[in-house]
């Protein structure tokens, strides 16, 4: 009879700890949703509150306990552990465990559950009457990535496998004569974080993004709770604010994460159009979308149903290319793509849930969905507001079709072994063809729609006013667009009219700040936002030259 080894040095406690830490999160989040549903649908019950806060509070300890026990073993460099072994050793600076720790795809699913947690815990501080309605959902999408770390494994010919668990020991994972040995930890020397990983972008550029993804569940979370209610105007209000926040981080993310792939990764530009950096793209230009409609929903009362379908969509498409970056289908055409580990049905299913749950109830409660009789006044700042939503919207569908090529491809290889898949041979050619001209009709709706007025009363009267500004406006893009020209290298004359309607977004937002709000900070938001993308745009094209970089590959059409 053979005795089981006793091994020297091994760590077992923050690993048992982790374990249990891991299967109680995953089961009190399934608990808080199901809780703050039937709070939700019987809100006289206050039992299902109680139930679903204290269940909500368990699961966001359990995961602070777990990214807590995993930063600790990798600092303390628990070899023992799979996760620590792959992603740290004894070369590697302080610094960097941060980056080592969301590295790996567990880390990541930890880090996007993090945020998810403490943005949880603000909503039962703050949301009031739409704390339940609200968290059924996040505590739902807790779930569904709770159970993405919980490495539950079948067994037989072709196992199942439920999640990829970080506690994992490596002895349990790797099958190699060294674990004959009672000191293993002696005779193996662990792999460390990838050196273009060690960056400083990658410690603060991840953080960042993860907050704008988990932000985007809360827009959702709070259509969801509008619909589940019935309560179709009263939700935009405090859903706006949450919006507002995840457009701008995310799209802070988003820059991050391109000055890092140019800095880091030899992008050879700051928008090399790379499939991991179009579907982090793809949500933030539906948000957006989103925003815009919200606005317009609230001053008017139209575009409440579009804005339901924008905020649902943003999280969905969140939910997407987590799938597209984590089920390997991109490994062969992206960088930073993860490689395969068995979640993709996982992933499917996560997408499938919450796409019926969002569509049946937008199905369900379509006609009792108010909508004004009266169409939009063709001179009101709804109606343009509008046009620019739907063109947001065609840019995000454009970038997603092209980003999933190769999921066609594996969809057609199934059916058709013998099918040759698709490419796209110069990606930054053909995405640039197009987004050029996003880019450049955002700038024009963006520059002339501020001066518009919601529900325009008496057009005659304003549109001498109006079309004074935009002269103005005009001959300044045109004046710095001719100047600039000395000194930024325009490639071609697609790329001049960008320049002109970046310069036209910038100039009609700054004349519209001085001269309609007079520097009011609280009415000053879009103008901002407007003139930091006029900016963007002039900066982009300026850097190519200074780079002597061709646009088609320096070029970001942030749309």
């Amino acid at each position: 009879m053979l005795l089981e080894i006793q091994y020297i040095g091994e760590h077992l406690l923050p690993g048992q700890i982790g374990h249990v830490a891991v299967l109680l999160s995953f089961v009190c989040a399934l608990l808080a949703s199901v809780s703050y549903l039937m709070h939700s649908l019987r809100p006289n019950e206050r039992n299902w509150l109680a139930m679903g806060r204290w269940s909500f509070g368990i699961h966001g300890i359990s995961a602070f306990a777990i990214m807590g026990l995993i930063f600790y073993m990798m600092v303390n460099q628990y070899y023992e552990y799979q996760y620590v072994f792959a992603h740290v050793n004894d070369k590697l600076p302080f610094q960097y465990t941060f980056s080592a720790f969301w590295e790996g795809q567990e880390g990541s699913f930890l880090l996007w559950m993090f945020w998810h947690a403490v943005l949880g815990f603000v909503l039962m501080w703050k949301g009031k009457q739409w704390e339940a309605p609200v968290l059924f959902s996040l505590a739902l999408v807790q779930a569904f990535i709770a159970s993405m770390i919980l490495g539950v494994y079948g067994w037989g010919e072709d196992p199942f496998k439920l999640g990829s668990n970080p506690f994992l020991l490596l002895r349990d994972t790797v099958d190699d004569p060294v674990f004959a040995f009672a000191d293993y930890l002696t005779r193996i020397e662990s792999k460390g974080l990838n050196p273009l990983l060690q960056n400083y972008w990658m410690v603060i550029h991840p953080p960042t993004l993860f907050l704008g993804f988990a932000s985007t569940t809360i827009p959702f979370s709070f259509a969801i709770a509008g619909l589940i209610q019935g309560k179709h105007q009263e939700w935009l209000k405090p859903a706006l604010p949450w919006a507002l926040f995840s457009g701008a981080v995310l799209g802070t993310g988003i820059l991050m994460g391109g000055a890092w792939a140019y800095e880091a990764l030899s992008f050879g530009g700051y928008w090399a159009w790379d499939p991991v950096e179009n579907m982090s793209l793809v949500p933030w230009l539906v948000l957006i979308a989103g925003i815009h409609t919200n606005l317009i929903a609230r001053n008017t009362g139209y575009s409440i149903k579009t804005t339901y379908l924008f905020y649902l969509l943003s999280f969905l498409m969140i939910l997407y290319s987590t799938f597209l970056t984590r089920s390997g289908v991109l490994g062969q055409t992206s960088v930073h793509a993860f490689t395969e580990m068995g979640l993709e049905w996982m992933l499917i299913s996560f997408i499938a849930t919450f796409s019926l749950i969002g569509f049946v109830l937008l199905g369900f409660r379509y006609k009792s969905i108010p909508s004004p009789e009266k169409e939009e006044p063709i001179a009101s700042k709804e109606f343009w507001l509008f046009i620019g939503t739907l063109i947001l919207f065609f840019s995000a569908a454009m970038i997603t079709a092209s980003t999933s090529l190769p999921v066609y491809n594996k969809i057609r290889e199934y059916f058709d072994p013998a099918f040759v898949g698709k490419v796209i041979a110069n990606p930054v050619e053909h995405y640039n063809k197009y987004q050029i001209w996003i880019g450049v009709f955002i700038g024009l709706f963006s520059g002339a729609a501020q001066f518009l007025r919601w529900k325009e009363p008496n057009w005659k009267k304003q549109s001498g006013k109006f079309f004074r500004n935009i002269a103005l406006s005009l001959a300044l893009a045109g004046i710095f667009t001719f100047i600039s020209s000395f000194w930024i290298r325009l490639f071609a004359w697609q790329y001049a009219v960008l320049l002109f309607f970046g310069y036209f977004g910038l100039f009609s937002n700054l004349n519209y700040l001085i001269t309609y709000i007079k520097g009011n900070i609280k009415a000053a938001g879009s103008s901002f936002s407007h003139i930091g993308f006029g900016i963007m745009i002039v900066g982009i094209l300026a850097s190519a030259w200074a780079n002597a970089i061709s646009p088609p590959t320096a070029l970001r059409s942030r749309a």
